[in-house]
């Protein structure tokens, strides 16, 4: 009898994979409920507490890619290591710290810790699995990242409820992550050992590759929908469509993150329906209908209608992105090009709430939604078009 294949969400390397994951979206959503806490603490201004997220993801800008390059000529273990030692290090810091200036230090080499992280997790499943294995690793590792994004919040905030500073003790658990890492990871990278010369000519080779490119303005567009439209503005419009608190605004956003993470978790079984490239490119026709819909709700409770049709799209596009962006990278410039998307999407998360601002102040909440809407479905023709003719 034929023995029967293990599950690919219980190999040892991916289960490691997602602690990684874990820690790279603990740094900013597990601290965020507490901030009227630190600025009583502080003595500190609501501009100035924001810092603590500026200081946090500014090195990432930087070192992303720059980490990206590095684990492409020295191995992913060589620079995740240290990364995730760091993370812990300065992130369990920070809840010792007497004033504020402090804080921010330690931040920003927590920051500098994170920084590789979120491209590293994929890029190392791009490497140890394959074909349908590597569509349901990513599908896994996504709704992993969405999970936590949903649940990080509530934990820190009943944390909190020891001290101000207990939020600030769970980067610690990367060291052990760590040190998994450092035993049981396997690294299937191949070593890149060109010329500095030579690397950067191909790299740039292999990042003119058209489909790599289509990739990247999908990336760059889903973020800027994301964080320019739905997280952004979905609190003003719950509130004043609906007069929601803050509190249930925020738990009809935690609903979208876990069906996100539904979504995701089935796109190894939709991967062998349908071509990872259409449920790419489907995915923004989900983002359209959402935003759409989202405006002409007359009740509260109807909210969670579009809200779960935006969780499902986002669960598809994130990690098709990433698998397609896997795919298409020869192994020896996958860090760079997996961090080079990392950077994209921070670019996206930066120009989203700049330009629907812009377009609030025209015409308000409606108008970005309507705006959004738009968006979306352009960059569907978009894709639908330019991946066609690009088709070998």
């Amino acid at each position: 009898m034929e023995q029967k294949k293990k599950s690919v969400f219980w190999n040892k390397n991916l289960l490691i994979v997602f602690g990684v994951t874990l820690m790279a979206v603990l740094g900013v959503s597990s601290i965020s409920p507490i901030f009227p806490v630190l600025i009583e603490e502080f003595g500190i201004s609501e501009s100035q507490v924001g810092l603590l997220i500026t200081f946090f993801t500014l090195p990432g800008v930087i070192l992303t890619p720059i980490f990206g390059i590095l684990a492409d000529r020295y191995g992913r273990k060589k620079i995740l290591i240290p990364s995730l030692l760091l993370f812990g290090i300065a992130g369990f810091l920070c809840g010792f710290s007497k004033n504020f200036s402090i804080l921010l230090f330690l931040r920003f080499f927590q920051g500098m810790g994170a920084a590789s992280l979120g491209a590293l997790n994929v890029t190392i499943i791009g490497d140890l699995f394959y074909g349908e294995d590597r569509v349901k690793a990513m599908g896994y590792n996504a709704s992993v990242l969405n999970i936590g994004t949903a649940v990080y919040p509530s934990i820190g905030g009943a944390l909190s409820l020891l001290g101000w500073n207990f939020p600030f003790f769970l980067p610690v658990l990367a060291i052990p992550i760590g040190l998994l890492a450092l035993f049981l990871l396997e690294d299937k990278s191949v070593r890149n050992n060109e010329s500095i010369k030579d690397y950067f000519f191909n790299l740039i080779r292999s990042v003119r590759n058209a489909k790599i490119i289509l990739l990247f303005i999908g990336g760059l567009s889903t973020f800027i929908i994301l964080y320019g439209v739905h997280l952004s503005y979905f609190p003003f419009l719950a509130s004043h469509n609906f007069g929601l608190s803050p509190f249930l605004a925020g738990l009809l956003m935690s609903g979208m993150s876990f069906t996100t993470a539904l979504g995701s978790s089935q796109l190894g079984k939709l991967g062998n329906k349908f071509n990872v490239k259409n449920l790419l490119i489907f995915s923004y026709l989900f983002y359209t209908l959402s935003l759409i819909l989202t405006p002409f709700m007359q009740k509260a409770w109807q909210l969670l209608i579009p809200i779960i049709i935006f969780g499902i799209g986002h669960g598809i596009n994130v990690p098709s992105i990433q698998t397609m962006i896997a795919e298409l990278a020869p192994s020896e410039y996958r860090g760079a090009l997996m961090s080079l998307n990392g950077m994209i999407l921070r670019l996206g998360q930066t120009l989203g709430p700049i330009i629907m601002g812009f377009l609030y102040t025209f015409g308000g909440v409606n108008i970005v939604y309507f705006s959004g809407a738009i968006f979306a479905i352009g960059i569907f023709f978009l894709l639908l078009l330019l991946f066609n003719v690009h088709k070998t």
